[in-house]
């Protein structure tokens, strides 16, 4: 049994998402020890206890001491089986998050996979479900995987009840890939308000454009506005019109004009620009185990992020991979492996 620190490096949920996909995907038994303990809240939180069970029931794995607040988990896997599941996190916790760990192993089932989650789709610290299918999933296609997600129904802090159906088709390899530099013509993006005036969405993508023209670049930007939630929120994804796209996301709150909220969007993916590099931070954390699976590539990040270094330590001990790391913490970086 491969035995993983839960607070090593970065320390958060990642390495107990990254942990379980990859002993499902390898059917490498494991043992988590010391879950989240430097957090405020130490353990599992309500979209970890999600992301393990969701992988669980895809990899029919065996499991102890799965409960919310546990500090320790061992995970046995037995085979990944195709199917249709459902997870409700039951609180606004994020969707993607879940998306994030089931999607590594779900693309090896024996069959066809599709899953519905009921949580967050547009909450802070975590990927916008605009993120996931225009910046992820596009990236993700370039490796070969197959998968389609379906927004439902937006979800916000703190009411969630946000609904995502993803359908993947299982492949038997991934492509590897060489991303190294930065091209695009334009940006586009979404800009949405759900259950509040549409001058919100509005205000956000105005301000987001006027930023992106005083730097040279032109953006078309969707506004979608809609009373289908639970509860009221706002926010804004912005990505570079390229097979290989960067991003920048802002999410609205309760007494942060909307002007603000599109300014910080922009903010942001002028910053990944400013790189040249073809994957944004965030991008660079998620690939990680997909260029394990791989092999043979090598991608550009803007930054390199301690999630990213932690996501390594997880894919070399459980995958027995070496990567390469060009560069430091903060700062751009090449990964090979």
């Amino acid at each position: 049994m491969i035995e993983i620190d839960g607070s090593y490096g970065e320390g958060g949920g990642s390495i107990v998402r990254m942990s379980v996909a990859l002993s499902a995907l390898t059917l490498k038994p494991i043992h988590i020890q010391n879950i989240r303990a430097n957090r405020p809240k130490p353990g599992l939180m309500p979209q970890h206890f999600n992301s393990v069970r969701a992988v669980a029931q895809l990899s029919r794995a065996k499991i102890d001491k799965l409960n919310t607040g546990s500090s320790e988990i061992f995970f046995k896997p037995e085979s990944i089986e195709g199917g249709k599941f459902q997870i409700d996190i039951k609180t606004a916790g994020s969707i993607t998050m879940v998306l994030q760990a089931f999607m590594i192993p779900a693309a090896f089932a024996s069959s066809p996979v599709e899953i519905t989650v009921k949580g967050g789709t547009d909450v802070r610290w975590s990927p916008s479900i605009d993120y996931f299918q225009n910046i992820t999933l596009k990236i993700l296609k370039c490796m070969g995987y197959n998968a389609k997600i379906d927004l439902i129904r937006r979800g916000h802090y703190p009411r969630g009840g946000g609904i995502v159906e993803v359908k993947i088709k299982p492949i038997t390899k991934l492509k590897p890939v060489k991303l190294t530099d930065l091209k695009f013509d334009k940006i586009r993006g979404i800009s949405h308000a759900v259950n509040l005036p549409e001058h919100v969405a509005l205000r956000q993508a105005d301000a987001a454009k006027e930023l992106l023209k005083n730097g040279g670049i032109e953006s078309d930007i969707k506004i979608e506005h809609s009373d289908n939630a639970i509860g009221p929120g706002s926010g804004i994804t912005l990505w570079t019109d390229g097979n290989i796209p960067v991003g920048g996301s802002f999410i609205g709150e309760r007494g942060l004009r909307a002007e603000k909220v599109g300014k910080k969007a922009a903010e942001e993916i002028l910053y990944h620009i400013s790189k040249a590099a073809a994957l944004d931070k965030y991008m660079g954390d998620q690939i990680i185990p997909y260029l394990a699976i791989a092999t043979n590539s090598t991608v550009k990040i803007a930054e390199l992020t301690e999630h990213a270094l932690t996501n390594i330590y997880v894919v070399e001990k459980i995958m027995n991979k070496n990567f390469k790391i060009q560069g430091s913490t903060g700062q751009i970086a090449t990964v090979k492996v």
